[in-house]
C-alpha cells in the first residue's frame, strides 16, 4: 500500500533516509515536507511494514531537460533491500507523478550521481528520459 505521509510515520521515514542518504533527514524537516503544499512523501507499507518512501516536490528554478515551471522532482526514493525487484519503487514514483500532475506540472524529473548504474537502470525503467549529464565542480577561497 502507498499514501501520503502522516506526522505518525516521522521517525520512520528519518530512518530509511538513512539507508538512502547516509545521514537522518531531521524529524523536523520531515514534519515540514509533509506539511507544505510545496512537496509531499509517499510511504510504501508492506504487511503492515514501512518498506519505502519517495520525497517529491515542485520546483520553480530552471531544470535539465524542461520547459514548464513549475516542475515536480523526484527528491530521494528508497525501497528497502528485501523489497526491491518487485516494482514498488514505480509505484512510488507513480505517486510523486500524480501529485506532481495535480499540483499543476506538466513535466516531471530527477537526477541521480553519474557513476550510480542502479539507479540510472531504475528511472530509465520507470520512463524517465536522460537529458543530460553534469560534473560540478567548487573550490574553497
Amino acid at each position: 500500500m502507498i499514501y501520503k505521509a502522516r506526522q505518525t510515520d516521522t521517525e520512520l521515514i528519518a530512518e530509511l533516509s538513512g539507508e538512502l542518504y547516509g545521514s537522518l533527514m531531521e524529524t523536523k524537516e520531515i514534519e515540514e515536507l509533509i506539511n507544505s503544499k510545496e512537496a509531499a512523501i509517499f510511504v510504501l507499507e508492506v504487511k503492515g511494514e514501512i518498506v519505502g518512501f519517495a520525497q517529491c516536490q515542485l520546483r520553480h528554478d530552471y531544470v535539465e531537460g524542461c520547459n514548464k515551471s513549475p516542475v515536480g522532482y523526484l527528491e530521494g526514493i528508497f525501497v528497502k533491500s528485501g523489497h526491491r525487484r518487485r516494482g514498488y519503487g514505480r509505484k512510488l514514483v507513480r505517486a510523486c507523478e500524480k501529485w506532481a500532475k495535480e499540483s499543476g506540472c506538466r513535466e516531471f524529473a530527477s537526477d541521480c550521481q553519474l557513476d550510480n548504474n542502479e539507479s540510472l537502470a531504475f528511472h530509465l525503467s520507470c520512463g524517465f528520459i536522460e537529458a543530460g549529464r553534469i560534473i560540478c565542480f567548487y573550490k574553497q577561497l
